[in-house]
């Protein structure tokens, strides 16, 4: 058969396991014949698990009692905005929201995930049945296009695309090419053993697979324990649906951002026969003292090591999420997804420090936090002035009729729960991590209030017992009152540690002996790491030393 052909676009599965193409009639003068590839019948699916933020979220759209205060049923509450203008007008948008209305419409309860979200697939070169139709079939609009878009068609496109033929011999596609090619030292790691450029036999084993790729979103302000349930109910929807047109497909893949790396394991300890492997990029294992920062003093706005450039989207970012204490207590106080990303009884103590600085010789500590193994008394702790949370900004809407207390003990308790004996210290057997390890990109690996000099002669009692004076300054600081010693200021002091810009390396080194290799690494920020060339060439080779493990 000499005539010339032309791929037919889009197949799609039908219910009775046929792949099925459309093509246009055509007079008989034109030869061309519509060839129709057919994905191999085993099937892997891979799912994206976005970080905390990294999910739409609207007002439910049958909502019953639990119905948003400040949006109609169905409206976005959060939308991460993707590129500059969008950004501009989130800014916008969020300047002018008040902590009332934040909390109201940041209300947990009456949150769902939004599959409406941005998808721009014109960005990318190649189709290979890839339309908006496809996409919003596998809930790609779920999640933030901006972070997670480039990750979502390159594994769709690349991890189904092994071989070409040039001159009828078979040869590996050159994206895999430049998989096998990548400079190791960028993964934080020699080029040996699990990172050996992958073997012939190791591509064929993986051509054998047809790998559908989902997102799946979840609602970040609820605890990650329901997350898990939603994700774990999602792995077996898409499971049942494959297998209900005829394919053979047992077990997903599960690629992990952030926090979406804890709502995995969540649900991997429970259904750990139906993954064949996890992959966790810049997750915090053991959390980080930033929550405890945006929460006591408002979002970031700058870093040591940013360029004008970057502290500049940091001064944007912090608009939306909130500039004060003001603003993002409300938001983040009573709900748990948030303060699960709080530093665990794991992560190495003290984190939280009060100091003096003194003239000549180093600053000297008041206090070193926590003293106990459980920070979780240090986050239940309402009343000493370097407070987690004030309970006098937690409630401006009066949800909770002017007594939020109560229920911010609950959710820190869910908090603790969920650290302590829903995750534990449990890793799929056949995961993989890397992490930022990057003093470019710097971190709070902890947090410090730091006094001027003069307030040098106040002992550890006496700070310890000091009086907040009103809310905290514009970029966090605090007034404290000591009694016959007058006012001392204490500013938080800037990001200290390596790390992604948000995580730090003590945190994302965490799974160091409980996955099957660690990588860390460096170049790229917490938000942008899956559009970092480096890792996304080290998913993908991770994806295909898991499918040598499937049986």
């Amino acid at each position: 058969m000499d005539e010339p052909t032309r791929p037919l676009p889009n197949p799609r599965l039908n219910k009775d396991g046929q792949w099925v193409g459309t093509s246009t009639l055509t007079p008989k003068a034109i030869t061309t014949r519509g060839v129709l590839t057919i994905p191999p019948r085993r099937v892997i699916p891979v799912i994206v698990v976005p970080g905390i933020m990294g999910s739409n979220l609207r007002a439910k759209v049958n909502p019953g009692v639990d119905k948003n205060k400040a949006l109609a049923p169905g409206e976005p509450a959060w939308r991460p905005p993707n590129g500059a203008v969008d950004g501009l007008s989130e800014v916008k948008k969020w300047k002018k929201r008040k902590p009332k209305q934040r909390q109201q419409i940041l209300d947990p309860d009456t949150l769902e995930v939004d599959d409406s979200g941005d998808i721009n697939l014109s960005l990318f070169s190649f189709s290979d049945g890839v339309d908006e139709r496809h996409a919003r079939a596998h809930w790609w609009g779920e999640i933030h296009w901006g972070s997670y878009g480039n990750l979502l068609y390159t594994l769709e496109h690349n991890l189904n695309s092994t071989y070409t033929f040039v001159k009828d011999l078979r040869v590996i596609r050159p994206h895999w090419a430049a998989v096998n090619q990548w400079d190791r030292r960028q993964w934080g790691a020699a080029s040996s053993g699990l990172t050996a450029p992958l073997t012939e036999a190791e591509f064929k084993k993986h051509a054998g697979f047809h790998f559908p790729v989902y997102a799946c979103g979840y609602n970040w302000l609820q605890s990650n324990k329901k997350s898990a349930k939603r994700l774990k109910r999602r792995v077996k929807e898409i499971i049942d649906f494959w297998s209900s047109r005829k394919q053979d497909c047992k077990q997903v893949i599960l690629v992990t951002h952030s926090m979406g790396g804890l709502v995995a394991r969540a649900c991997a300890k429970e259904i750990p026969d139906l993954i064949a492997g996890v992959i966790h990029g810049v997750m915090p294992a053991l959390g980080a003292p930033l929550c405890y920062r945006r929460i006591a003093c408002g979002t970031e706005t700058s870093s040591p090591s940013a360029s004008w450039i970057g502290n500049m989207g940091m001064e944007a970012f912090a608009v939306i999420a909130g500039e004060k204490a003001e603003e993002t207590t409300p938001v983040m106080a009573t709900a748990p997804g948030p303060l699960e990303l709080l530093p665990n009884h794991l992560y190495p103590k003290p984190w939280l420090f009060v100091s003096t600085k003194r003239q000549s010789s180093p600053d000297m500590d008041y206090l070193q936090l926590p003293t106990t193994d459980s920070p979780y008394d240090l986050y239940r702790d309402m009343k000493s002035w370097y407070r987690l949370i004030d309970p006098a900004l937690a409630d401006p809407a009066d949800k909770y009729n002017g007594n939020p207390a109560p229920f911010i003990i609950k959710a820190i308790n869910q908090a603790e729960d969920f650290h302590k004996r829903v995750l534990d210290t449990y890793y799929h057997p056949n995961s993989y991590a890397f992490y930022g390890s990057d003093f470019q990109q710097r971190s709070f690996g902890s947090c410090r209030w730091l006094s001027e000099p003069h307030y040098v002669g106040l002992s550890a009692s006496e700070v310890q017992k000091g009086k907040p004076e009103g809310s905290s300054t514009f970029g966090g600081g605090r007034n404290v009152s000591f009694p016959n010693k007058g006012t001392a200021y204490f500013r938080h002091m800037d990001q200290d540690a390596s790390g992604d810009g948000t995580v730090p390396s003590q945190s994302g080194a965490g799974p160091s002996g409980k996955v099957k290799q660690l990588f860390a690494t460096r170049g790229y920020d917490h938000q942008g790491s899956y559009s970092n060339g480096a890792m996304l060439a080290l998913t993908q080779h991770l994806i295909v030393k898991i499918v040598q493990g499937v049986a």
